[in-house]
């Protein structure tokens, strides 16, 4: 099984300080974003786009990073995530467990190509609709695995992974040396992330159009957040 654990953000992930060192020293493997400040939110209700640019209050609402862990079950990635470096922010954090993938047969993949251009992490925000695990209709899935393979051999689109609903997940609070482990479902749906591609382009412009092309899943109301990924 594969377990992402998700640094949730904070005030420090804001700081352009972030991630420090020792946090991409020792997990070499981990995604890290920009602060909201180089991100945008996109949203389609159905027959139109709308684009608002960051930066973003509330932090907590958001991601700073994750890495991909292969755990027997949930109660093994979270003692992983127990362990996560207290070179970030001097062990005082929020880590989120949630298991990949998605019972509809979307597949995960990593191109493993080093971008050229700038990188984006692609957040699709979880509703009602992924939390409560609806099927997605086989046709749609088709269309978006041949859109996901276009995308590969185009060079545009670097990774991209499903996440099973919070409900399934858990928290992994750690602070002062301790940790609290808080098991899902979890009440802010507008928090929690159903999806991810890693995509590049040569220009904000064409991330945004990326987005507004791509067919996501559980529309209409569609819901985006467009980060910029510390290249490293």
């Amino acid at each position: 099984m594969h377990f992402m654990i998700l640094r949730r953000a904070d005030a420090s992930t804001e700081q352009a300080s972030f991630p420090p060192p020792g946090l991409t020293a020792a997990l070499p493997d981990g995604k890290w974003l920009h602060s909201s400040e180089r991100s945008a939110r996109m949203k389609y209700n159905g027959s139109a786009w709308e684009v608002e640019q960051g930066p973003f209050p509330n932090a907590h609402e958001m991601v700073a990073g994750f890495t991909v862990i292969e755990a027997n079950d949930q109660a093994e990635a979270i003692e992983w995530a127990k362990q996560w470096p207290t070179a970030d922010n001097e062990g005082e954090f929020t880590l989120e467990v949630r298991e990949t993938g998605c019972t509809s047969g979307c597949l995960g993949f990593e191109a493993n190509v080093p971008p050229q251009l700038t990188p984006y992490m692609v957040l699709l925000k979880a509703n009602e609709k992924h939390e409560r695990d609806e099927h997605v209709d086989p046709a749609h899935i088709a269309l978006m695995m041949r859109r996901n393979e276009e995308g590969v051999r185009a060079g545009v689109i670097l990774a991209g992974e499903g996440l099973k609903p919070a409900a399934q997940g858990a928290r992994v609070k750690l602070s002062g040396g301790r940790n609290t482990v808080i098991d899902g479902p979890f009440t802010e749906i507008k928090e929690l992330i159903a999806g991810y591609w890693v995509i590049q382009t040569a220009t904000r412009e064409e991330a945004y159009e990326w987005v507004r092309n791509y067919p996501f899943p559980n529309g209409p109301d569609i819901q985006i957040e467009l980060r910029e990924v510390v290249r490293q």
